[in-house]
């Protein structure tokens, strides 16, 4: 199984997996474009018009950070079930201009990391609209709202990430039935 919008494999998902392995990817600093297009599976041209159009901000001396690429992560996790203008909209209701960091209410690779741990939480494939967002209200209790309403905010994107997600997920499950 992979961490979600990566080509990462982790035995299953857990609690703090994704966190221990940004860790461990971002010991030295930054990460270059042929990295994040292994670790992502997206071909680099694609990730230069992302950077292009404004949905992600330019790498620094040619580096990506981790908030850059969970970013890069989370658009290409929902890529498969939502249009890159309605991923973009929800990521800019809780973060504001997508190409500015500094009007975050959450930053992207924590943003990520608390959708993994959500996801891992669950522990299955959740259709249940009440436990989904049971799920994203315990994701988002440790949560340090920097104003008001930002931990609602946050609230509703996990769910968001989560249903589209698991729509991908679906999605996928359909096309092998098929074959």
């Amino acid at each position: 199984m992979n961490l979600p919008g990566t080509t990462i494999e982790v035995a299953e998902f857990e609690r703090g997996v994704s966190l221990a392995m940004f860790e461990g990817i971002f010991a030295t600093g930054g990460i270059t474009l042929s990295q994040v297009a292994i670790m992502t599976g997206l071909e680099p041209h694609a990730i230069q018009n992302w950077v292009k159009r404004g949905f992600v901000s330019s790498p620094q001396k040619r580096t990506y950070s981790k908030n850059q690429f969970a970013r890069i992560v989370i658009i290409n996790m929902l890529r498969e079930s939502l249009q890159l203008d309605k991923i973009c909209s929800l990521i800019g209701y809780i973060n504001g201009s997508l190409s500015d960091e500094s009007d975050d209410l959450i930053g992207d690779a924590e943003l990520y990391h608390m959708y993994v741990d959500m996801v891992a939480g669950m522990g299955k494939l959740a259709t249940d609209r009440t436990m989904i967002n049971e799920a994203a209200r315990n994701a988002a209790e440790s949560y340090v709202e920097p104003v008001t309403g930002a931990r609602a905010r946050l609230v509703k994107v996990l769910e968001a990430m989560a249903y589209a997600h698991y729509a991908a997920i679906a999605k996928s499950y359909a096309e092998m039935t098929i074959r």
